[in-house]
């Protein structure tokens, strides 16, 4: 049972998740929230496996929320799905730093969120089509890498390199497998090992960390 929460302050719309929710018969909605600080508290009474989480919110809004729950250790094992009507590059960009695994709009079917909300739950991430190219767009618009990520970067293996750029061009682990000559089985023990030496919960933050590192740029080529 995957058990989920959910975070939004219009009552209305956020009725109309909880119901298509529990119409779901393999997920549980732990409780609701109407601000951000109820969410926050939310997570930290129900543990659920997703917050869905509007970025909008009165009190604490959604980004900083998503920070506070991905930070604590308490709350660390609870993934973020955002949703919201706004797709400006920069909610993208500071939600997913935050810790957010999934950024959806709210003119998603109903069937492709559940089928979200399943996916962040078995430690996946999720970007809409719109999402990623804005998300590739804010990248181009910065004129040098971060320095941020790299130092953590330059300790990795070339090979780890090369799993990094495969990741944030945003091929699966079949396609790396396939494209890199490498078994499935390595693949996913590569991307783990990242995942622990870079620090991040999943892999929308190995894309950021490659970006903001530079060892992908926007409009490169892929390879293979």
């Amino acid at each position: 049972m995957i058990v989920v929460g959910v975070a939004e302050d219009q009552e209305l719309v956020r009725s109309g998740f909880v119901a298509l929710l529990r119409s779901a018969a393999d997920i549980e909605v732990a409780g609701e929230a109407a601000d951000g600080l109820q969410a926050v508290a939310l997570a930290r009474r129900t543990r659920p496996d997703v917050m869905l989480m509007d970025i909008r919110m009165p009190n604490l809004d959604g980004v900083a929320a998503t920070r506070r729950i991905a930070g604590d250790p308490a709350t660390a094992g609870t993934r973020v799905l955002i949703l919201t009507t706004f797709d400006l590059d920069r909610h993208v960009h500071d939600a997913l730093r935050a810790g957010a695994s999934g950024f959806l709009l709210k003119d998603v079917t109903a069937a492709d969120l559940l089928a979200a909300v399943r996916v962040i739950a078995a430690g996946e991430a999720l970007l809409a089509p719109r999402i990623t190219r804005r998300l590739v767009t804010y990248f181009a618009n910065q004129p040098t890498p971060s320095d941020r990520y790299r130092e953590p970067v330059s300790r990795l293996t070339d090979r780890e390199r090369e799993m990094l750029v495969a990741v944030a061009r945003g091929w699966s682990n079949a396609e790396i497998s396939e494209r890199l000559h490498i078994s499935l089985a390595t693949t996913k023990t590569h991307v783990s090992h990242l995942l622990t030496k870079l620090e991040v919960r999943d892999r929308v933050q190995l894309t950021i960390v490659a970006y903001e590192a530079g060892l992908v740029r926007p409009g490169a080529e892929t390879s293979g």
